[in-house]
């Protein structure tokens, strides 16, 4: 029997039901999918002024050293990022790997300014017990793992984000994507990154659990904002082509094969000393066998995850894992894998929906732009 009373609520459900969101499961939670505004429109609001999403859902923690050291010489033996060298403040994309090269999950790694280097890190909700249990059970002895239950986490999306955040604190706007820091707002402090997973610049912002409805609706009470639900946030991720942990990646796929290579640091390569770098380094020099790839359907009919992917003879070499309309985009969008004989952009497959095929081809990714707000020097 699967209830309602049986799935976890955010410090914002209240607020998601008195602004009518539709609210369903979601990795445990009870989460908003839409609003009355509809998951079209809400998309995009958000690619033309500023998205609010509940992000509560996910994992937060703190990182220490035992010995008192860097946590991040612990963290790199199962992580292929470069995360020795974060400076205070700036933050990195990277995976939690296992022993054979595949990815459990990916997170976001960040260096706080506290003296004793300690990470701030952000996991995928579906699996943060997962990953706690991971890094305590291979990590014991060397790193202190806190989570931060106490902790609200929201985005605010979209290219008034900054106008709309810099109103209530004016040194967001110096941060640069991927940097972090310490904010007070409206009284509060919170820890604010640059950061988000919409493909449009904008922040999250941690804060404490007991003041995240009020902050919430002050930020409401700006005619750029809306909230936004779990619906436009995947058609805003999937148009930026982002991974969806145990979607377009799971733990028998390695970072090569899920075209995530960048959160590979070139050092880290050289050295290989990482858990699973036998496959991946293999990999990075012969060729994976299978590729994510971006994929463009002909005509209207959008194709849904796991959707088989054929060849034009119609024999069937791979799968969408993430699929549905761009609003941006204008049309259907898809990633999927396919072999990597395959993965040239302009290749004509075909998707099998419904028992039908319907024509695509190989698209580059992503579908639409991503806006982040990078520093030049």
């Amino acid at each position: 029997m699967s209830t309602d009373e049986n799935l976890l609520k955010t410090p914002l459900y209240d607020l998601h039901v008195e602004r009518g969101g539709k609210m369903v499961p979601f990795a445990g939670y009870l989460m908003p999918v839409q609003y009355p505004l509809g998951i079209m429109k809400e998309h995009e609001h958000t690619r033309s002024a500023a998205g609010l999403f509940d992000v509560s859902h996910m994992g937060q923690c703190y990182i220490r050293a035992t010995d008192g050291g860097d946590p991040a010489a612990a963290l790199e033996k199962l992580m292929p990022g470069a995360l020795q060298v974060l400076k205070p403040g700036k933050m990195r994309y990277t995976l939690l790997l296992n022993d054979e090269g595949g990815i459990e999950d990916d997170l976001m790694v960040t260096r706080t300014h506290e003296p004793d280097g300690m990470l701030y890190v952000v996991v995928n909700a579906a699996c943060k017990d997962k990953d706690y249990a991971i890094l305590e059970e291979k990590l014991a002895g060397q790193i202190t793992l806190e989570p931060l239950d106490d902790r609200a986490l929201i985005a605010l999306q979209g290219p008034k984000a900054e106008a709309v955040l810099a109103a209530l604190a004016p040194e967001v706007a110096d941060l640069g994507f991927m940097e972090a820091t310490a904010v007070t707002l409206e009284g509060v402090v919170c820890w604010v990154s640059r950061s988000g997973y919409t493909g449009e610049d904008g922040y999250e912002i941690s804060i404490p659990q007991e003041e995240v409805d009020a902050f919430t609706r002050r930020l409401l009470q700006n005619d750029d904002v809306e909230l936004i639900g779990l619906g436009a946030r995947d058609s805003l991720r999937l148009e930026a082509g982002l991974c969806l942990s145990g979607h377009d990646f799971d733990a028998s796929v390695s970072p090569v094969e899920a075209a995530v290579t960048f959160a590979l640091g070139k050092k880290r390569r050289e050295d290989g000393d990482f858990i699973g770098a036998e496959r991946i380094l293999k990999e990075l020099a012969d060729g994976p066998k299978k590729v994510r790839v971006g994929i463009q359907p002909e005509g209207r009919a959008p194709a849904r995850e796991g959707t088989p992917v054929a060849d034009m003879d119609g024999n069937e070499i791979g799968v969408i894992t993430s699929g549905g309309f761009g609003p941006t985009a204008g049309g259907p969008v898809a990633m999927g894998f396919v072999p990597a004989a395959f993965a040239t952009v302009g290749t004509e497959i075909q998707l099998i929906i419904r028992g039908k095929a319907h024509p695509a081809k190989v698209a580059a990714l992503p579908f639409v732009e991503q806006r982040y707000k990078r520093k030049t020097s």
